[in-house]
């Protein structure tokens, strides 16, 4: 089992998260950040971290966002490592409360 980074953090990119990862397991695109399944050691320092709580355990993935986890899967193949933290996306704070954002997604 991973963390998976869901569909709350697209738009938002706060980024606490990266830092406390062990192993660098994050992935960074344009507006979002996923993890990589296959590195990530299940620790759970990440979720603590993020402020929306758009982290969560893939064990515990609600029907809502059980397509993230296959989302985080293929853009961590195709995006590079983030290790350090950045400034959240300029629209972080109107776009935490926007529901359904995986059409804003930027690939």
């Amino acid at each position: 089992m991973s963390y998976v980074v869901t569909e709350l953090c697209i738009g938002c990119k706060h980024t606490a998260c990266v830092p406390v990862c062990p192993v660098d397991c994050f992935r960074e695109g344009e507006n979002f950040v996923v993890i990589a399944p296959d590195e990530c050691v299940d620790c759970g320092l990440c979720e603590i971290e993020c402020p929306l709580r758009a982290i969560v355990s893939e064990s515990e993935l609600g029907e809502e966002n059980r397509h993230c986890a296959q989302l985080n899967a293929e853009l961590a193949q195709q995006w590079p490592p983030i290790t350090q933290r950045k400034p959240a996306l300029p629209d972080a704070e109107h776009l935490a409360t926007v529901p359904d954002k995986l059409a804003l997604l930027r690939r």
